[in-house]
């Protein structure tokens, strides 16, 4: 019989390309949705609700890992207090009732694994490179994601081994930031954000899903690992290739940082700052990137 993972977040960008790979490698995979669905032959729905604090516990007792990537979109509105809650929440809840379910019935997993950002390190442009060692930053950005790992803690207390994958910006076609950004440098209106010399840690969705399927298989992997390409590519560079894919030079000038400020608010440290992220932990656990190129990348995203 198939081992199963559930997957929560599952019906969304990362959740549904994980869920592709996870199934091409022999696994089942279980999904929490908010709404009904139709079971397939490789996934099973379950129902949740995190505003009743609900879960399908058998979902929980049938998984034997449980991949968690849920979680409200950073930079999808203003960072207003009533959303920063949610951010926070939408992280930390799904945690808390899968770790009460556990508890309760005794229950036990192969391994939790976590979604985490690169963010913990803080919304910041330095020419540090950041490592899993690296102190969580000060700012919003650093202290959700520390609590977000503290909370996966919690699965750990019970003697579940666990991951926090550390994500940059994830590249996927139509989907993720490039679902954003990629139209108006379609249209010949790409420009630079800010200065253009923050740093853009980045990640291709291949590469990502397949680092998911190892922090399940590979028994040795516990605790957090970057995923982001060591390659020091920054807005600027971003923008002028991604530009050049699409065909032009980019001539519109720079967006003033005080603009997107304005039109964001705090989120736009979001934008305007970025650091630099190694990614040599999970390859000395002998993860290899299938895209270390930022133009490969792009190229495979839009083609």
């Amino acid at each position: 019989m198939a081992e199963n993972v559930l997957i929560t977040g599952g019906t969304g960008f990362i959740g549904k390309c994980l869920t592709e790979v996870l199934i091409a490698n022999g696994f089942s995979v279980s999904v929490l949705s908010r709404r009904e669905r139709k079971n397939t032959e490789f996934i099973t729905y379950y129902k949740w609700n995190l505003k009743q604090n609900y879960i399908d516990e058998n979902a929980i007792l049938n998984a034997d890992y449980i991949i968690h990537l849920a979680g409200e979109g950073i930079v999808e509105k203003r960072w207003t207090n009533n959303r920063k809650k949610a951010i926070l929440e939408s992280r930390t809840k799904p945690i808390e009732l899968i770790y009460s379910i556990l508890q309760k019935n005794n229950e036990t997993l192969k391994a939790f694994v976590s979604s985490s950002a690169v963010g913990i390190y803080g919304a910041v442009t330095s020419q540090k490179i950041c490592t899993e060692f690296t102190l969580p930053a000060n700012d919003f950005l650093g202290i959700t994601c520390q609590i977000w790992e503290d909370t996966v803690d919690k699965i750990g207390s019970l003697g579940i081994r666990t991951v926090k994958i550390r994500t940059g910006i994830v590249l996927g076609k139509d989907e993720g930031f490039l679902k954003k950004v990629a139209p108006s440098f379609k249209a010949g209106f790409g420009s630079v954000l800010g200065s253009g010399k923050q740093y853009l840690p980045w990640i291709h969705i291949k590469d990502l899903a397949n680092i998911y399927l190892k922090s399940i298989t590979d028994t040795q992997m516990h605790g957090p690992y970057n995923a982001a390409v060591t390659d020091n590519t920054t807005n600027l560079t971003f923008s002028r290739i991604l530009a050049n894919l699409y065909g032009y030079s980019i001539w519109l000038p720079k967006i003033p940082k005080f603009i997107l400020k304005v039109v964001l608010g705090e989120m736009s440290v979001a934008v305007l700052k970025g650091q630099r992220v190694s990614s040599e932990k999970i390859k000395k656990e002998g993860f290899e990137f299938q895209f270390t190129d930022i133009e490969t990348a792009l190229s495979d995203c839009i083609k």
